[in-house]
């Protein structure tokens, strides 16, 4: 599912008051909770020369990676920068987690099961359900990089 440009404004208006102004972001909700006392790097950028890429699933294409934003891939809520190199298929794979992704770079196309396939662009939101099998096609010149948010543990796997 796409969002249109005026939601996507929207949401990254929303974003960028919550990252800017994090007491905001708590009270938009009704419950409070207690801040980690140590965090992560509270924010990142592509290309990144700290970014640790780690390799993808075997059935995957040679230069595909996965870098670690936030979270752990075992446990719940891990985001990550998923890379691919230019023109290349990652064959019909599934998750067990919901996917929520933004594309940072190059362009992409994601090819649901049953659905037709949707083509994006820097900037563009896709949500992919829990265990809908799916091709992705990194269409353009140069790699694509997109972020993708898990709320179950990173996996991706193999379908016929």
């Amino acid at each position: 599912m796409l969002v249109s440009k005026h939601n996507l404004a929207l949401i990254a208006a929303s974003l960028m008051l919550a990252v800017n102004n994090p007491a905001t972001a708590v009270q938009a909700g009704e419950a409070t909770a207690e801040r980690p006392e140590t965090r992560q790097k509270a924010h990142t950028h592509h290309p990144d020369d700290d970014l640790d890429w780690l390799p993808c699933p075997d059935f995957m294409p040679d230069g595909c990676g996965i870098a670690v934003l936030q979270g752990k891939p075992d446990e719940n809520n891990a985001d990550v920068f998923f890379r691919m190199a230019a023109d290349t298929v990652v064959p019909g794979h599934w998750h067990t987690s919901a996917e929520r992704m933004v594309l940072v770079a190059g362009e992409m196309v994601v090819d649901y099961e049953g659905q037709d396939p949707v083509r994006l662009t820097p900037g563009a939101y896709a949500y992919g359900p829990a265990g809908l099998p799916h091709e992705t096609h990194c269409t353009s010149e140069e790699g694509c990089v997109l972020f993708i948010a898990f709320e179950e543990p990173v996996d991706a796997h193999p379908h016929d």
